[in-house]
């Protein structure tokens, strides 16, 4: 990985990157206004299927309104990671944390993807019966969890020294 790693960071596309000095910090403010939108889509969903907040439009009516800007966000969430990873490459392909976070993602994703494709096929499949209530608040739950951790682990490829 060390061999790739190197190979990377001497492209071309990676020495622009590196070396005009406004690209990695847009890219990182654009990636970090991406994840505020992503975390509010999701926060506000999973808030609900956990049964935190009870009252307001139904899941169906929340995954009409807030998943198209989960999947909006997360394929610029994509784009920019893509172009950081080009950036600084060693900083994460050789960092743990960076794989963590990676894992987590794809968690994240599969867990919303499961949440839609639920509802779309029975808008009322996470409330019709207490075992669906009660399979809503794990998903709901673990869904948060795990983008907390996401965040958490994202935040720390900083600060492990490769």
């Amino acid at each position: 990985m060390e061999a790739f790693t190197d190979w990377l960071g001497a492209t071309g596309a990676s020495m622009t990157i590196q070396n005009v000095t406004w690209i990695i910090p847009s890219v990182q403010s654009v990636h970090i206004l991406a994840i505020a939108v992503l975390l509010a889509a999701v926060v506000t969903i999973d808030l609900r299927l956990a049964g935190v907040t009870r009252r307001g439009p139904s899941l169906a009516a929340l995954e009409m309104r807030f998943l198209p800007w989960f999947w909006i966000a997360l394929a610029v969430l994509l784009a920019t990671g893509l172009i950081l990873v080009v950036g600084e490459p060693a900083r994460e392909l050789l960092n743990w944390l960076f794989y963590t976070k990676l894992v987590l993602v794809l968690a994240v994703t599969a867990l919303t993807a499961l949440f839609q494709l639920r509802v779309r096929a029975d808008d009322g499949a996470w409330e019709t019966t207490a075992a669906r209530r009660a399979a809503g608040r794990i998903l709901g739950g673990a869904s948060l969890l795990l983008v907390a951790a996401t965040i958490t682990a994202g935040r720390w490829i900083a600060y492990v020294v490769v």
